[in-house]
């Protein structure tokens, strides 16, 4: 795990908990880490899960697949950010998402209750981690809600006008990267794929925007 230490340290929800804990943490958490390839699924829609992860390495992203197999992402999940920590946590019955890897991955997987019930050596920082983690679940709540606000615009340009202006607010510049492809920004806004590139090619021929790949300029 010393691997990885530096990460660690970024994940938010050890923030204010000193390094030197980190390691007695792990083990009260019953943290274990655990490798995956490209393609693998991680959580399946329909379980229920006791666990949520912590990504140390690669990219996983969070689906919705419908009944004739239409997928939506949720989410992008990068190296440091944590995923299934509500469900987890509120000991739902099930699921309503997958989680699946893009890339090879690590993840630390964490026991829920471990987190919730301080242990009986009541470890110090298990006061701090639930504070964390409440801040976490409400960040996300917020990004959802954004989201939300994307894929409900009534057309494609809309979508995407939505979607890119808050991607430049958030990188500060007019020029900024997102983190899908083509298929992936398609699923994000719950859009085809087909007609959101034919939508892009529009809004650049009409000087709105430039782009290369997942590279963008807003004019």
């Amino acid at each position: 795990m010393k691997k990885y230490l530096d990460i660690l340290k970024t994940v938010k929800l050890f923030k204010d908990i000193e390094e030197t804990d980190l390691q007695s943490l792990l083990s009260c958490l019953s943290a274990k880490k655990v490798h995956y390839n490209n393609g693998q699924t991680i959580f399946l829609s329909g379980e229920s899960i006791k666990q949520f992860g912590i990504l140390l390495s690669g990219q996983v992203n969070v689906v919705q697949d419908d009944y004739y197999g239409n997928r939506s992402i949720l989410a992008r999940i990068d190296v440091g950010n944590l995923f299934g920590e509500s469900f987890a946590c509120a000991e739902a019955k099930t699921i309503p998402f997958s989680v699946i890897t893009t890339s090879e991955s690590e993840i630390l997987f964490i026991d829920c209750h471990r987190l919730s019930f301080p242990c009986a050596k009541a470890c110090s920082f298990h006061s701090r981690l639930i504070q964390n983690m409440l801040s976490i679940v409400s960040m996300k709540n917020i990004s959802l809600t954004q989201k939300i606000e994307f894929t409900s615009k009534r057309t494609t340009r809309e979508k995407l006008m939505a979607y890119l202006s808050a991607e430049a607010q958030k990188a500060g510049n007019s020029q900024f990267s997102i983190p899908f492809n083509r298929q992936e920004l398609a699923d994000y806004l719950s859009v085809e794929r087909s007609a959101m590139s034919a939508e892009l090619s529009k809004l650049s021929n009409d000087g709105v925007l430039k782009f290369h790949k997942n590279e963008f300029e807003l004019l």
